[in-house]
């Protein structure tokens, strides 16, 4: 295709884009910045297209791709904005753990243990170690289906002592 004819036939053809364009960002401004990124991208990779292709369909695929790509780029972004005196951007998906939250959680964890049945919390335990149920009911002697059910009392007297701070 002559390049006077393909620039033509793309000029064209934004017309038919700017629909299309407003059904994906549902906002005229950004319909109109994607339009103009499509007809960069369509003049810069002229040598791409190749003739008896749909140029319109050619330009659809082109808008769609770039519409996905700023989606993308946009949602890994995920900045909050500290409206603080001093005005910085702090990025929401980095935290700070804190080791002294982690043993005040433990100490709570292992008071809560030390509260239940010595007959719940040996097989529980056990279990919280790796073993197997079946292990655990041979090493205490005790039927699989006893040490099963021992095992879920111990957490659900642990979840109602922890409270749903810890679930």
């Amino acid at each position: 295709m002559a390049i006077l004819n393909f620039q033509t036939e793309v000029k064209t053809a934004t017309t038919v884009l700017k629909p299309h364009a407003m059904r994906l960002t549902r906002d005229l401004n950004d319909a109109e910045d994607l339009i103009q990124e499509t007809i960069v991208r369509a003049l810069t990779n002229e040598d791409k297209f190749q003739d008896g292709t749909n140029i319109r369909a050619w330009l659809f695929t082109i808008m769609r791709n770039i519409f996905i790509n700023d989606y993308r780029k946009k949602s890994k972004r995920n900045v909050v904005i500290d409206t603080t005196a001093n005005l910085y951007y702090i990025n929401a998906s980095s935290t700070i753990s804190n080791a002294g939250e982690r043993a005040f959680i433990m100490n709570d964890i292992r008071n809560a243990l030390m509260k239940i049945s010595n007959e719940l919390r040996v097989p529980f335990m056990m279990h919280y170690k790796g073993y197997k149920y079946h292990e655990i009911a041979e090493q205490l002697n005790l039927p699989l289906g006893t040490v099963k059910s021992r095992i879920f009392f111990a957490r659900k007297e642990l979840s109602g002592m922890l409270g749903k701070d810890y679930r």
